[in-house]
């Protein structure tokens, strides 16, 4: 478990992994504590994980005595574009759960935030949630619509907890429970992971008829189970394993130029229209931005 408190003091994050038998289609535990009243948004950029969000309110001083609050605990969000520049905006409420998407958003804060933020690879989702993941893509829903009555026990009993240690306990529990009942017929054929794992191996440049040979169905049966029980097409996530992997290397100082030759885009110009799309800004911008005072680089997220 690892803790970082930013430098003015009004952000903690707490780091942990999840239980081993929840790896590796749980890919982490990020609990947070935001004690900064103005108002603050977040960028997210598309990625191929789905987030299930976990508010219990501001609450007390670190890993203190509870004070009895409970403020917002239910409260859940529903996305839809707002239009403006630079992607989908969202007000950020105490929970949420948001399945796969290819735009970039931006999450509206204003007051104290306290929860954690659980990343599931798609197939867990499926199994635990009540929906299709096609009915989550590009969406943000309240969790109780997917999960029911488990998630408000779930959060009564993260309020109560004392500390981080026994909210990361709460949270193995609940995940190992919830995917213990998940029924049969919604985990994953070996051979659907096997394309996923194909996927993400070429960093999203295998063609869907190459990926589809692999598995030995038919490109639209691939397609059908891709947008089912992962949410979207294998070409759309292609676009999403594509970005990522070019966003890791334009923050580390590569050129544009050789970025769009690593990742496999026709051209400089090719890379900048696909950034644009998906995350709302070129990549000059979005690096430009990272550091100003309107978009925080600690609140540029994926």
């Amino acid at each position: 478990m690892r803790r970082r408190v930013c430098p003015a003091g009004t952000c903690e994050r707490t780091y942990a992994r999840p239980h081993a038998a929840l790896r590796p289609g749980v890919h982490g535990y990020r609990g947070f504590r935001l004690t900064h009243t103005g108002p603050q948004r977040r960028l997210v950029i598309p990625r191929g994980t789905v987030s299930l969000v976990i508010g219990f309110g501001p609450g007390p001083e670190p890993d203190g005595p509870r004070d009895g609050t409970r403020d917002g605990a239910r409260d859940g969000a529903r996305s839809g574009p707002t239009g403006g520049h630079g992607g989908e905006h969202i007000r950020a409420t105490a929970s949420l759960a948001t399945g796969l998407h290819t735009r970039a958003r931006h999450f509206a804060r204003q007051g104290a935030l306290h929860g954690v933020e659980i990343t599931l690879a798609p197939w867990v989702a499926h199994q635990i949630f009540d929906a299709s993941m096609s009915e989550l893509a590009d969406t943000v829903v309240d969790p109780v619509d997917v999960l029911g009555p488990g998630f408000l026990e779930l959060t009564e009993a993260l309020q109560a907890a004392p500390d981080w240690p026994a909210r990361i306990a709460l949270v193995d529990s609940a995940l190992v429970r919830w995917t213990r009942s998940a029924h049969l017929g919604r985990s994953p054929a070996g051979e659907l992971l096997g394309a996923w794992d194909l996927l993400v191996r070429s960093a999203g440049t295998i063609t869907v008829r190459d990926l589809a040979a692999a598995t030995g169905w038919s490109q639209r049966h691939l397609e059908n189970l891709f947008r089912e029980q992962f949410g979207l097409t294998p070409k759309r996530l292609a676009r999403i394993i594509r970005l990522r992997r070019a966003l890791r290397l334009l923050i580390t100082g590569t050129t544009p130029a050789d970025t769009a030759y690593a990742c496999g885009f026709s051209d400089q110009a090719h890379l900048t229209n696909e950034f644009t799309a998906l995350v709302g800004m070129p990549p000059r911008r979005f690096l430009a931005a990272r550091g100003t005072e309107g978009l925080p680089s600690h609140w540029v997220a994926g």
